[in-house]
């Protein structure tokens, strides 16, 4: 399918393939540009301008956060930027300066004054070549999707859908192409006239929408744009029904279409019910694109796929999510959220899920400050330099418990020598620095600013902490462990498994820890056979060692718990009932 991509992007573009794999945008733009040049006896400059000042970028109407129990309709421009270039004939061949005005005497109606305050002639006197040359690859991309629809084989599907992608990233490039300061030709009235005129249609659009639905124009509630950003709005029109928001928002953007200069068009996509609006550019919902069930759970900058971040982290996100917006239970995903923080606190999550992988990606001394990857790597190499990691390899890591003041690149530890040794885990430093701000940015908007932190991060659920005991480091090599009652947990001073109060039980523990580790046996079990199955067979040994498969850190852990338990059942010895 890739390759597919890249040939369909080498015709569209006209550009060999494997300048695909080892230059830029530009080079595809500049093709484009000299064939459509030639086409009009016209030459491109070579010497490099100087583009001057930056520009103002795409508008962000501030949201409104907050957790929305109710349709959002979201309306978008399709295609903005080059809509904008077309509808308005803004090219390097149509810039006009007051004097070329003056000097061609040219009438205020045969030329535009952008929003930016730049100077472009109207096409009915003469055609921009990037207009010309977005007309014909966004017809091309129509034409594509059409066939796409149409089409039946799958292999002619594959390459459809390569061309209308090729053709759609190929018209987006021609803005970046025009507002890159360090570009082969960059022109910054083009690229600030398309921002300017863009963020005055967002504006205009969000007064269109809140002063044409209104009770007083006949409807039921009166609209709100609650968010926009760059070439989409989000309206709250305030009807109940995803139907309902899916009409209006129809309406709404046939309505606002005809305001503006074609091509330019405002589509309705989708609607989020319910919507959970977080920060700019941080929001999440169910997203409908027909009233009878919900497409998917669109999460937009929140933690939920980031790799430097522990499992943990987006687990809990994603729950929560799941409880907030498909169980329209926030109740519950707050309950959730204490709960995870109590077992994270107690030692009870899963090392797996604690698990940070970084990449070394440069060598100790290209590093500014120190990593915590970086430290643990040459710890490892003076342990045991076989295993070291090498450059390019991804680094897991863990955070164990130290004094208050280490700092954290120098509590990294590999998971695996933090199993064999019980190492206890900083539970502070996951709640702190991992979860604490994805929870609050989430639930903030429901519980409010104020009582988000006090509910989750304080309260009785984070009052009790378990700690375990190392087997390495501190003065864990000057003392000896005794042994105590399985029962009671009672010093003992012989050997054995119960004390005398709980001898007469005796037999009912043994049974118990008898079940436990048929428990933990049925549990490894499992997921050797799914590391079997991962590996290609089912009788064979496991000889996989991925640091970043979850499945592996908890394989580990049950043998060893499966050791530990069968060292504690040896001391019961035969028993004599």
């Amino acid at each position: 399918m890739c390759v597919i991509n890249y040939m369909e992007m080498a015709r569209v573009t006209g550009v060999p393939l494997p300048y695909l794999l080892s230059r830029g945008q530009q080079i595809k733009v500049i093709s484009q540009l000299l064939r459509k040049a030639k086409e009009q006896d016209l030459v491109l400059p070579t010497q490099r301008v100087d583009p001057g000042d930056e520009y103002e970028g795409a508008t962000v109407i501030e949201p409104n956060k907050g957790y929305y129990n109710m349709p959002i309709a979201t309306l978008d421009f399709s295609s903005l930027y080059p809509s904008i270039m077309m509808a308005h004939n803004l090219c390097y061949t149509t810039l006009l300066t007051q004097n070329t005005i003056q000097k061609e005497g040219l009438t205020p109606d045969q030329f535009i004054k952008t929003p930016s305050g730049n100077l472009f002639i109207k096409s009915t006197m003469r055609k921009g070549l990037l207009p010309e040359i977005l007309e014909h690859l966004l017809g091309a991309r129509k034409q594509a999707k059409s066939d796409l629809k149409k089409e039946t084989d799958p292999f002619k599907k594959q390459v459809l859908d390569g061309r209308q992608l090729a053709l759609k990233i190929s018209a987006n490039s021609v803005y970046g192409f025009t507002g890159a300061q360090v570009g082969k030709l960059p022109c910054l009235e083009i690229s600030q006239s398309v921002t300017a005129f863009g963020r005055m249609m967002i504006e205009q659009t969000k007064c269109y929408v809140e002063e044409t639905y209104t009770i007083a124009n006949g409807y039921k509630h009166d609209a709100k744009v609650i968010y926009g950003d760059t070439d989409s709005v989000m309206c709250k029109f305030g009807v109940e029904s995803v139907e309902d928001a899916m009409k209006l928002g129809q309406e709404a953007a046939e309505f606002i279409s005809e305001k503006f200069v074609k091509p330019i068009k405002l589509e309705f996509e989708k609607v989020y019910f319910p919507y959970l609006l977080i920060n700019k550019k941080r929001y999440a919902g169910l997203y409908w694109t027909n009233p009878v069930k919900y497409d998917k759970m669109d999460c937009k900058g929140i933690e939920t796929v980031r790799r430097d971040n522990s499992p943990l982290v987006a687990n809990l996100i994603n729950m929560c999510l799941q409880m907030i917006l498909i169980d329209r239970d926030p109740d519950g995903a707050t309950e959730y959220a204490k709960q995870t923080i109590s077992d994270l606190l107690c030692n009870r999550i899963d090392i797996s899920q604690l698990v940070i992988t970084k990449e070394l990606s440069k060598t100790d001394d290209e590093y500014v400050g120190k990593q915590a990857h970086v430290e643990l790597a040459n710890r490892i190499k003076k342990r045991d330099p076989g295993s070291a990691p090498q450059l390019g390899d991804r680094v897991p890591y863990v955070i164990i418990a130290a004094s208050k003041k280490t700092p954290a690149f120098m509590k990294s530890e590999d998971p695996i020598y933090v199993l064999e040794n019980n190492i206890p885990i900083d539970t502070s430093y996951y709640l702190d620095n991992q979860l604490s701000k994805p929870l609050l940015r989430i639930f903030e908007p429901i519980l409010g600013e104020k009582k988000a932190e006090s509910v989750l991060l304080k309260g009785d659920h984070t009052r009790t902490k378990t700690f375990v005991t190392s087997k390495v480091g501190g003065l864990s090599a000057f003392t000896k462990k005794r042994e105590t009652c399985v029962g009671c947990r009672a010093v003992l001073d012989r050997e054995g498994a119960v004390c005398n109060y709980c001898k007469s039980r005796e037999s009912q523990i043994y049974q118990k820890e008898i079940s436990h580790l048929n428990v933990l046996e049925e549990k490894f079990s499992r997921l050797w056979t799914q590391c079997q199955r991962c590996q290609g067979s089912l009788h064979e040994d496991v000889l996989c060692t991925s640091r970043d498969c979850p499945i592996f850190y908890m394989r580990k852990k049950v043998q060893k718990d499966l050791e530990d338990h069968g060292k504690l059942i040896a001391r019961f010895g035969d028993p004599e009932w």
